[in-house]
This record gives C-alpha cells, structure tokens and sequence, in this order.
C-alpha cells in the first residue's frame, strides 16, 4: 500500500510537492493508478491520480475511511534533545511507529542541545505514521525554556522522571487508565534538582522508569510505550 501525507486534502485535491515527487518519480506511479492518503488528523482515502504534470499530482478521492483510535487518551511526551541529533530523530520515529499523541522540546539547566530545528523531526514522524499505517500524526513542538512549560496548564496525569533519592512510583503504577498524560524526561546531565521541585510544585509525580540507568532517548520511549500499552484499545 503506498500511502501518502497530505495534510489540506479536505480542501485541496493535490498532493505536496515532495510526496508528488515521490509518487511520480520514484515510485512512477500514473493516472489511473489507486492510491492512499491520510490527512493526519484521523482520516485515510481511497483516491485515483487523476493528472500527472510535471511535479504536480492530482486525485480523485474515491472514498474517506475514518481510523478508530489505536489507544485512549492524550500521549504528551516533553524531552530535553540530546546532543546528537539523531537520538532525537530515532526517538521520534520509534515512538510514532508504538503511538503517541504530542512531543515538546525543553530547555533545561543541563541540556546538551539548546536550539532544535523541528523540521526534519516533523518528516522523520510522518515518514513514521505512513510506514506504520496510522492515519494521526503527532504534534511536535518548538522547544521551550524549562520554567515557561511550566506555568502552562495540562490537564490529565502529570510525570516527571529524575534520578535523584526520593519516594517515586514506577510509571506503570502511577497511570489511570485511559487519563491523558504528559511525562518530562530530562537532559543526561538530569533536571536540576530546582527544576524537580518546580513541577512537584505545580503538581507533576516523580516516577521511576525502572533500576536502569537509562539514556534520555530509551527513557522517553520507555514512558511513551508504558503509557501506551496501558491505553490500548482492543
């Protein structure tokens, strides 16, 4: 099945540009050939090119064909980047491919990165949701300083994984159920501990993730597939 992201097809019967390419070029596909696409937002079509010139695709969308959510609640996972871009681009691949809903990027005491480009972690997740056929594409946010993110208002259960000596509850044991739910992983260097007692302060649970000393990337898809699992809809 060659599926194809195509975010304003509600509104606008054509491919983008890079996936026209794709369609055309690479896969050489024509007029006449059946197609699926997926506006990211819940939605598959069954539709047939109808005009091919150039770099431009047309289609005809023949049927919509809503897809029922893969597990209940909001999946928000907030991670400190890590140096290498790549971790990050493997976390969100892996992570969309299990499902999620949201991805946000802090800037911390600690972290390694300071400036992300969330372009290429945007193709990296809808390369993902189209090889793993999942018609919702997650969020992925800008980065944001630390202590901004907090003063925003998340409803649902609120985590924070540290490695600091204190009581903590595994993540596994902390969730309800169907709940939304946003985790905070941070930096290799950790959160700082004033960072920690900040978002007890506004309302996030220390959580353990296990006995492992965890990279930040492993941490934050432990926490997306425990929550998921956990979620999941039969």
């Amino acid at each position: 099945m060659h599926v194809f992201y195509t975010p304003d097809i509600s509104v606008n019967p054509e491919l983008p540009e890079e996936e026209a390419g794709h369609c055309l070029r690479v896969l050489r596909l024509g007029i006449g050939d059946e197609i699926t696409l997926t506006d990211g937002t819940g939605n598959f079509y069954k539709a047939v090119i109808s005009a091919a010139t150039g770099k431009r695709c047309q289609v005809k969308v023949i049927e919509t064909i809503p897809q029922e959510p893969f597990w209940n609640g909001h999946i928000h996972l907030a991670m400190a980047p890590t140096k290498m871009m790549d971790r990050v681009e493997w976390f969100a691949e892996k992570a969309t491919e299990i499902g999620f809903d949201e991805l946000s990027f802090l800037n911390c005491r600690f972290s390694e990165r300071k400036v992300i480009k969330t372009e290429r972690v945007e193709k990296i997740v809808v390369s993902a949701i189209k090889q793993s056929l999942k018609a919702r594409k997650p969020i992925v946010n800008e980065m944001i300083d630390f202590n901004k993110f907090m003063d925003r208002e998340f409803k649902g259960g609120k985590f924070i994984a540290h490695c600091y000596e204190g009581e903590k509850t595994l993540l596994k044991d902390a969730i309800i159920p169907g709940e939304d739910a946003l985790v905070l992983i941070g930096p290799e260097g950790d959160f700082s501990k004033e960072e920690v007692e900040l978002a007890i302060q506004k309302g996030f649970k220390p959580i353990s993730l296990g006995k492992s000393r965890l990279r930040t990337e492993t941490a934050a898809l432990v926490a997306v597939h425990t929550i998921n699992l956990l979620n999941a809809i039969d």
